[in-house]
């Protein structure tokens, strides 16, 4: 999987356990460690532990190995490793703490959030004024 499909997979994940304030930075051009970030916020530890899991899991079932995790024993701050791109789940307050967007602020930030449910719309012709 390129590492921005794998970016964009982790964040869809994320939200899949109500992840909030989602961001994929994009880093390429800033270093060479990763190719990009996504940062979360959790209102819990317990929504910290769930998100990691459904990262690992949902990548684990689509054949993407986690090469190192931190920070599950705390879970105010869990950093998942996947070579190419590294996710950090983090306890809301903790992420005010740390502000990665501002020590990464070069980089390119995208927000991702949830799709809104749309209700059945039955399809009808559009008339042009």
């Amino acid at each position: 999987m390129k590492s921005r499909s794998l970016a964009k997979r982790i964040a869809e994940l994320m939200l899949s356990k109500k992840a909030s304030d989602v961001v994929i930075l994009d880093v390429r051009k800033l270093t060479s460690i990763t190719d990009y970030f996504i940062i979360c916020s959790a209102d819990s530890d317990t929504q910290v532990k769930a998100i990691a899991d459904a990262i690992e899991d949902g990548l684990e079932k689509e054949g993407v190995p986690l090469y190192n995790s931190e920070g599950r024993q705390a879970l105010l701050w869990v950093v998942m490793d996947y070579i190419d791109v590294v996710a950090h789940i983090f306890y809301q307050e903790t992420r005010t703490f740390y502000n990665l967007e501002r020590l990464w602020a070069d980089a390119k930030k995208t927000h991702v959030y949830d799709k809104p449910c749309q209700p059945n719309k039955r399809k009808t012709k559009s008339v042009e004024a």
